[in-house]
């Protein structure tokens, strides 16, 4: 019985020398714990990534070119972990084809170990998810996603995981941000419950009954929320994603760290724990920038030319900008901006409508476009939820509440980038961030008159935010629907179509203080 490689074929000889060779590991073992040499764990971390090829024009960012990097880090130390910090199946423009299933093969060949679910992981539909969770060869978690149907955790999906490695236990949970039912399409019967509550309950089980030696948050949450979850249970390490910028803090002594968006970076982090008591005594980090000076890793050219169809069709020009186009996220979710101003044209002008508006949410690239050609990705990577755009017509009364829930969220302190920012087209307002919010529009023109209250108006806007409430943008159920969003132009075709019909399929948009912050 037993193959070439077993005990019983090599002979007694060589079973004698096999059990001292273990007797021998062992006593050394023993002796670097009793002396405290230190056992070193390697965490690798990214969050956000829409796309597994490299963005910037090339420049930054693609999976093959972190798989590159994982393993050289797993040469280096064979006790490394790979996680995501949520967001990956979608929004992209290879979602709308694939339904996220170009991230999960990327994933599998780059050998993700966990990933927290995102909210943008919602807005595919539920049994597009499942059978993305099913192909995944890593481990998903979600400790406060919950199937109300049911009781139970989404999925069946694990709160947390406790990884031993080099006889440590590492405890690794997943929690999601709450507004993700307002952010997403997830569906009805699932909620999003309380993280800090979770988290107290789960961390204490991961500690004194799964007897982990380092408890990490592996978050998709505003950090805001990761600083407050800190206080909540006794983290050594939070990972989280969301923001898309390249952040480092610390709360209740706790490090908390983020990437910026499609793998520009990946954070590198050494926890080194004393081997005889199994403390964590020190973290050592660096961020590691994903540039085109690293090779592509050749176990991933199969991903490359699985989709290399899509992406050429991507490659395909739509027309040109003359005008440095400011798609930056943070520029969308705070400001005006002369990309959001063409967007909200388009959305007006394609329904006819007195109002064009759009939640910065939705401008997803964060780019900036230098002149130059435009490309159906293009296109596609600044409009890629293919909402339909619908017509709805309410009071100024409504439309002004409404502005005032677009900037409710922007003095210092209360959201950096709120998705809800609009970007608008016929009219312009002003508003002033010391007023409380609620209170804080201080004057409105509609087609150049001073908004009427009492008069109605017609919108055009995202079905997101009509029919899902999306950015809780709940007042909008005020006004009446204009024609059926299941017959609505979609927003990126209308966009598409306003770049071709511009002269020479040039398009040149500028700033023109449709937005005024005071203060």
């Amino acid at each position: 019985m037993g193959g070439p490689n077993t005990s019983e074929d090599r002979g007694p000889g060589v079973t004698v020398m096999l059990r001292s060779f273990i007797t021998i590991a062992l006593l050394l073992l023993t002796s670097a714990a009793a002396f405290g040499q230190n056992v070193r764990i390697t965490i690798l971390h990214v969050n956000d990534v829409y796309q597994f090829a490299p963005v910037d024009g090339g420049k930054r960012g693609g999976l093959a070119r972190l798989l590159t990097l994982k393993k050289a880090a797993v040469a280096e130390n064979p006790n490394t972990i790979f996680t995501l910090g949520g967001d990956t199946v979608s929004p992209s423009v290879e979602t709308r084809t694939y339904k996220g299933a170009q991230m999960i093969d990327a994933w599998n060949a780059v050998g993700l170990d966990y990933a927290v679910f995102g909210n943008h992981e919602f807005d595919i539909k539920t049994p597009d998810l499942l059978a993305r969770m099913k192909e995944s060869k890593f481990t998903w978690l979600g400790a406060n996603v919950i199937d109300t149907k049911t009781g139970r955790i989404f999925a069946d999906t694990p709160p947390y995981v406790i990884r031993e490695i080099g006889g440590i236990k590492i405890g690794i949970i997943g929690l999601l941000l709450p507004e993700t039912k307002q952010t997403s399409s997830m569906e009805e019967s699932l909620a999003v419950t309380d993280y800090c509550t979770v988290a107290k309950k789960l961390v204490k089980e991961m500690r004194s009954k799964k007897k982990a030696d380092a408890v990490i948050g592996l978050t998709h949450l505003s950090m805001t929320d990761d600083k407050k979850l800190a206080g909540c249970a006794d983290f050594d390490l939070i990972l989280g994603g969301h923001e898309h910028s390249l952040l480092q803090s610390s709360s209740y002594g706790t490090p908390i760290f983020k990437m910026t968006a499609d793998a520009r970076e990946m954070g590198k982090f050494n926890l080194n724990f004393n081997a005889a008591t199994r403390r964590l005594e020190s973290l050592d980090w660096e961020i590691v920038p994903v540039t085109d000076k690293i090779a592509d890793a050749p176990e991933f050219a199969p991903v490359f030319e699985k989709y290399r169809g899509l992406l050429e069709q991507l490659a395909v020009p739509v027309g040109a900008t003359s005008e440095r186009l400011d798609a930056l996220s943070v520029s969308c979710r705070t400001k005006e901006t002369n990309i959001g101003n063409f967007i909200a044209d388009a959305y007006r002008n394609s329904v006819n409508a007195d109002v064009g508006f759009v939640n910065g949410g939705s401008i997803r690239a964060d780019l900036t476009y230098e002149p130059g050609p435009l490309t159906k990705r293009d296109v596609l990577s600044l409009l890629p939820f293919n909402n339909p755009i619908v017509k709805v017509e309410l009071t100024g009364k409504t439309l002004k509440a409404i502005l005032e829930h677009g900037v409710a969220r922007s003095a210092p302190g209360e959201d950096g980038e709120p998705g809800r920012f609009p970007q608008i087209s016929g009219l312009r307002f002003e508003y002033d961030i010391k007023r409380p919010a609620g209170s804080r529009i201080v004057s409105v023109m509609v087609g150049g008159k001073p908004l009427d209250e009492t008069k109605s108006y017609t919108v055009a806007t995202s079905d997101f935010l009509v029919s899902r409430s999306g950015d809780g943008y709940t007042m909008f159920k005020d006004g009446k629907v204009l024609g059926s969003a299941a017959t609505a132009p979609k927003d990126s075709d209308v966009f598409e179509a306003a770049i071709r019909s511009a002269p020479n399929a040039t398009i040149a948009p500028v700033l023109d203080g449709r937005i005024k912050r005071i203060n």
